[in-house]
């Protein structure tokens, strides 16, 4: 080992060579993440046994961190200059494609310039691993594009990700609004702090098939789904875990662990949006109530069976977060106030219906549709992570109960 000694305990390593940090969290390692457990973890135990607990094969691994070591992670710098900006992001399929319109007239308007904006934006059925993976082996922030967007609560909050770089200051809201869209009046959805910037919102209502409610009630809020009347007639999105992570948070938040449970009991199947429209025309396991985006319960046929609900509680909210380098150059800042401006908020509200939070846009909600927001205080004060895993594990615990 050409840099230091089997005996070197993580903390010793990661320290000398900060470097070589990418690599233990990208292979697990994630308490490395955060400054005080890497101080306490790493100080308490040797490199050799911790590659032991975690079955890593050591020569490799020494390999990868020699390699981190002597630069050869250096490339994935971006080459940085005031004429370059990059960024990345995921949006659901209703409005990708249009906003991409407007991005590739502005990348085309700004290369006339002399400017080079250099960005993906990808679907959300792609998933986050291709950013989290590039977040998540970063040493710096030099090593990131200048831009993030997408919906995500874990990929933006979690140490292991963005949350180190916005803890540190180097990612905050280019944005800023001193006024967001009268829609969300009183729920407090403004990060206080100008950390996080959102510029849209998912929300999730209720598809109810009519011909599957056997006397019931058509349930007209969160708190009603939570009956034990709807035991297996629930659909949920499993599969869109921006989405379903808000409804699972939010619910514990809002009504408490054991209203998890119940939602898992509740559950019959996961199908994706697309299918849920659907859900009427399913051979076996119809659910009564599916918990979709609000856009695909609008694509369900008017005078059919399947009628839309907005809970009466209201529609819980996957923020769309968009996070930029800080301080914002003039590019970058130029490129932020083209995705949260007039024209992208008009496609985010009107085409996929996400309500933008942008003031001057009409999002065509009536005065009682209502949002249930997981909130700033409850984001700051709890880990985000532990909370995901510890309602995930309420939820299956309630699902296989019945089993």
């Amino acid at each position: 080992m050409k840099y230091f000694a089997a005996a070197d305990s993580l903390y010793e390593i990661t320290e000398k060579y900060p470097e070589t940090l990418r690599v233990f969290l990208a292979h697990g390692f994630s308490q490395l993440a955060d400054a005080g457990k890497r101080a306490t973890f790493g100080k308490a135990i040797q490199l050799d046994i911790a590659l032991q607990m975690k079955q890593i094969d050591v020569e490799l691994f020494v390999h990868a961190l020699e390699e981190a070591i002597s630069g050869n992670a250096s490339s994935a710098q971006r080459e940085r200059n005031e004429n370059k900006v990059y960024m990345k992001g995921l949006l659901p399929c209703p409005v990708r494609l249009p906003l991409q319109e407007a991005l590739d007239g502005f990348v085309a308007a700004k290369q006339e310039e002399g400017v080079e904006i250099h960005a993906e934006l990808k679907a959300a059925s792609m998933g986050l691993d291709w950013i989290k993976e590039e977040v998540a082996e970063a040493t710096s922030a030099d090593m990131l594009d200048d831009l993030y967007l997408s919906a995500g609560f874990d990929m933006f909050f979690e140490d292991m990700y963005f949350g180190r770089f916005i803890k540190e200051g180097s990612f905050a809201d280019p944005i800023r609004r001193n006024k967001i869209n009268a829609a969300f009046d009183g729920i407090g959805l403004t990060d206080p702090y100008g950390r996080y910037g959102i510029i849209a919102v998912v929300p999730a209502v209720f598809l109810i098939n009519t011909d599957l409610l056997n006397g019931r009630q058509i349930p007209q809020s969160w708190a009603d789904l939570l009956n034990p009347e709807w035991e297996r007639s629930v659909s949920l999105p499993v599969s869109d875990f921006d989405l379903f992570n808000a409804i699972l948070l939010t619910i514990d938040k809002t009504y408490g662990r054991e209203a998890v449970a119940a939602l898992g009991r509740n559950m019959l199947q996961s199908l994706h949006p697309a299918q849920m429209v659907k859900s009427d025309r399913l051979k076996v396991n119809k659910p009564t109530v599916t918990i979709m985006p609000n856009f695909f319960a609008k694509m369900a046929k008017e005078g059919g069976v399947m009628k839309a609900v907005w809970p009466a509680d209201g529609a819980i909210i996957s923020p769309v977060f968009m996070i930029a380098r800080n301080p914002v150059s003039k590019h970058l800042q130029q490129l932020a106030e083209l995705l949260a401006g007039p024209e992208a908020a008009t496609i985010l509200a009107h085409q996929g219906l996400f309500p933008t939070v942008h003031p001057d846009v009409d999002n065509r909600l009536g005065p009682d549709k209502k949002f249930l927001w997981l909130g700033w205080d409850y984001i700051d004060s709890h880990n985000l992570n532990r909370r995901f895993v510890e309602c995930h594990e309420a939820f299956e615990q309630g699902s296989v109960s019945l089993t």
